[in-house]
């Protein structure tokens, strides 16, 4: 198991420091706010405090995005899922998406499980909140082959593949990525600061990967791979 560190670091660089803790009130009372926003559709609604950062935080499944202006954790587990963390630094608003595919197959694709509907649908709630395409940039993850025997699918490189293409298209830098490989990863996003961390799990198959993996391999038609490599910052 990797250690978590903040993307863009060397190896060995030392983890940052625990988020600022509030007092047990504040943190009692933002918790209690957060649990009861209506969300809108396709943004997550899963928020606990986690213990480890002493912190609020908010879970991403498939298919969801959350976009904020304070510094709670939105946090995630992929596969050959990708998550993207989009920052604003002026604005100080970020936010995160968790998508299976990169599109329907050319189907109606209006659901945050695909990339394309994905993207967007972060990108316009972020401008909601004052961020501009202009000042955007990205920090991408995911994509790993974690379920052996079906890395003919390809799934994780298609994934890959599309939002690198997306976010050239729509000039967002991506300023770093931990993407392909054969491991599952567990992000956190700190959406003021633009702060990301990864931790690569030990590619044991959680049953919760697997259904995620099961899923999208459902929904695709094996194609040949282009062959080629992405580099790991």
């Amino acid at each position: 198991m990797i250690s978590t560190t903040p993307m863009g670091a060397r190896p060995g660089t030392p983890p940052p420091a625990r988020l600022q803790q509030s007092p047990m009130g504040q943190r009692s009372d933002r918790l209690d706010r957060l649990k009861a926003r209506i969300p809108k559709p396709g943004e997550a609604s899963f928020f606990f405090y986690d213990a480890h950062f002493k912190a609020e935080a908010v879970k991403i499944l498939p298919g969801e995005y959350f976009v904020y202006d304070e510094d709670l954790l939105i946090m995630t587990t992929l596969g050959s899922c990708i998550a993207v963390c989009l920052w604003d630094r002026q604005a100080k608003v970020g936010g995160m998406n968790h998508f299976m595919l990169p599109d329907n197959g050319g189907g109606a694709s209006d659901s945050g499980r695909y990339g394309s509907f994905a993207m967007e649908l972060l990108i316009n709630e972020m401008m909601k909140k004052g961020a501009s395409r202009m000042t955007m940039e990205a920090k991408v993850f995911g994509g790993g082959a974690v379920i052996t025997g079906m890395n003919t699918i390809n799934v994780g490189e298609r994934n890959t593949a599309f939002v690198m293409d997306y976010l050239k298209t729509e000039r967002i830098p991506v300023v770093s990525k931990d993407v392909l490989d054969i491991y599952p990863r567990k992000v956190c996003f700190l959406p003021f600061s633009g702060k990301a961390m990864v931790k690569r799990l030990a590619p044991s198959n959680p049953e919760a990967i697997i259904q995620q993996e099961r899923l999208a391999a459902q929904k695709v038609t094996p194609v040949a791979s282009n062959g080629g490599s992405i580099d790991l910052f």
